[in-house]
């Protein structure tokens, strides 16, 4: 990997990136790279297997941009499998074309073919972060996105490095088989075998003692962690040993400041911390461990190991010491136990916009409209001659309103802005529940309703001040669901447990302040409301970020109209735009 110089507004940054970042287009404020997706043999937990990788690398290259540059992107695909990418976050204004769910924006880039992604960074700042978008290619295409802001940091202290810190998953069998698996008997996946920081499991699972993050810190310094949690199917909290870790930005978006001991990163959010190296390293070896293990909200099996780094103090017995034994090893105390519920709550409602003049909290204070979804774990009654491995001789299943979501043979946005007829999905989906019950209080498992299957949608004007509420239910187990929504940030007005009361919940909303996201975690028993300024025209993918539930259909897709005037369109597509 080589070293890339940016220029942050409030530093040089210098950045370990990979060798796409050179290629920059003729103008001076737009950036180029190139993204070849290949097979790469890698060996991890005492075996080698072949994995899906962008330019051999895994994680994937960083792409590093500047607040207001035009970008393009061209992925060549060159394995035997359809592919495509989504710049997780970016909210794609005007240019859907470039977002990359695969049959929802456009058709995969088919093997030996190219596509060029360009879209403009308008308006955020901060992590965000890249990845496949068909079938569970993203458990190893992934990689950090960095935008680096027109104004310096709304912080003083000076940063002395920015580290990504990207937690992924690792399946020593193969992955890209699970979800036709799934599909085929109604099934839930295998668990994952490790978790991993920046591609490397640490030395508490077998043959892993190589494979370790180290970053190397100076006494008295201050460093920025730049967070992403690519894990497919686990939340995830997250410490280092002995030190406090002050948050200042979520999803490329800042908050107010606040310290704590540990973070919890459900997949599809980036949190973005700060730290001082401030131990007293002549008592100590100036090795300190860092962490991150699953917080558990499911019934169905998980993987319950621990992944570790550790942060290695210069000019200390760390600099010419071999790493310790896993059995001498203490994990942070402060790291929360994988069912602390009172501490996943706790620092979610610690989140807050930043709020200043420079970075207002645009949340809408009125609504035009509200769509109330329910998001439910299903089983569905196995049909006549065929072969079914879920629950009780059943097929799982997952819905929003009781609509599991099937994505059609062709890409919904083209047919849409074509204005193509269509008998494959239609404009109807349910914008309340379609039946009424005590949502969080059902028996799990012998109470269930059979979802529909289908592609539906439904669509909003231009402009349209939205609230959506999402209701955890009951059906099969309790469980916090990570919603990601394309094409806009929200604001999480409000949060809650138990069942969603319009008149009581909505006069404790947040009006001034709230976090802005784009992947709000919905509270195991409970609810979360988001508001929206529907203000991107296009058709846009609305889905749980555990893979397992968006492979069982818990998802949707929703339309923003073209508003009345010219820079209110969506643009046409681009010629190079795949088929299918």
């Amino acid at each position: 990997m080589g070293k890339q110089f940016y220029v942050s507004p409030s530093v040089l940054v210098v950045l370990l990136l990979a060798t796409v970042v050179p290629s920059c287009s003729s103008s001076s404020n737009s950036r180029r790279f190139h993204f070849d997706v290949q097979w790469k043999n890698i060996s991890r937990l005492c075996s080698r297997k072949a994995i899906l990788t962008v330019n051999g690398e895994f994680p994937g290259p960083t792409i590093a941009v500047n607040e207001g540059e035009n970008v393009e992107i061209k992925v060549t695909n060159g394995v035997s499998l359809n592919t495509t990418i989504h710049w997780h976050g970016i909210k794609q204004l005007r240019s859907g074309w470039a977002d990359g769910p695969a049959y929802v924006t456009q058709c995969p880039i088919k093997p030996g073919q190219s596509y060029t992604y360009k879209f403009t960074v308008i308006g955020q700042r901060g992590t965000l972060w890249w990845h496949a978008h068909i079938a569970w290619q993203r458990a190893t295409i992934y990689g950090a996105i960095i935008i680096y802001p027109r104004m310096p940091y709304p912080f003083s202290t000076p940063i002395a490095e920015e580290i990504p810190i990207i937690f992924g998953e690792w399946w020593n069998l193969p992955v890209e088989g699970i979800e036709t698996e799934m599909n085929k008997y109604g099934n839930g996946p295998n668990s994952s075998d490790a978790y991993t920081i920046n591609g490397l499991p640490g030395l508490l699972y077998p043959c892993a003692y190589k494979d370790t993050f180290i970053q190397t810190v100076e006494r008295g310094k201050t460093y920025m962690l730049r967070i992403i949690n690519a894990a497919l199917n686990d939340e995830l909290f997250f410490s280092i040993a002995n030190h406090t870790l002050t948050v200042v930005e979520i999803d490329a978006s800042y908050t107010k400041p606040f310290d704590t001991e540990a973070i919890m990163i459900t997949p599809g959010q980036t949190s973005t911390v700060l730290f001082t190296a401030n131990q007293h390293t002549h008592d100590s070896t100036g090795l300190f461990i860092m962490a991150a293990r699953p917080y558990l909200t499911t019934v169905f099996p998980f993987d319950n190991s621990t992944t570790i780094g550790f942060l290695k103090y210069k000019g200390t017995m760390a600099d010419n010491m071999a790493l310790p034994k896993p059995s001498k090893l203490r994990l942070p105390h402060h790291l929360p136990r994988m069912e602390d519920h009172a501490f996943a709550t706790k620092f979610t409602n610690q989140l807050r916009s930043l709020d200043t003049t420079m970075y207002p909290c645009n949340v809408p204070k009125k609504i035009d409209k509200r769509i109330v979804i329910t998001i439910s774990l299903n089983l569905q009654d196995c049909p006549a001659n065929q072969t079914c491995k879920g629950y009780n001789g059943k097929r799982f299943a997952a819905s929003m309103n009781n609509q599991s979501f099937v994505r059609p043979s062709t890409s919904i946005l083209e047919w849409q802005y074509k204005k193509y007829s269509s008998t494959k999905y239609s404009y109807d989906f349910p914008q309340k529940p379609p039946h009424v019950f005590d949502y969080t209080g059902v028996d799990p498992m012998t109470q269930n309703i059979n979802p529909d299957f289908g592609t539906k949608l439904f669509a909003v004007e231009y402009g349209t001040k939205l609230e959506i509420v999402l209701q955890d239910t009951s059906f099969l187990n309790l469980e916090n669901h990570p919603i990601h929504i394309h094409g806009h940030n929200f604001f999480i007005v409000g949060r809650g447990f138990g069942n969603y009361d319009v008149e009581k919940d909505s006069a404790d909303y947040n009006l001034v302040d709230p976090p802005e996201r784009n992947t709000v975690g919905v509270p195991m028993g409970g609810w979360a409301a988001i508001r929206i300024n529907a203000d991107n025209p296009g058709v846009w993918f609305m889905h749980c970020h555990l893979e397992e539930h968006t492979s069982w259909g818990l998802a949707a897709g929703f339309i923003v109209k073209n508003g009345a005037k010219s820079f209110q369109k969506l643009l046409p597509p681009p010629d190079d735009l795949p088929a299918c």
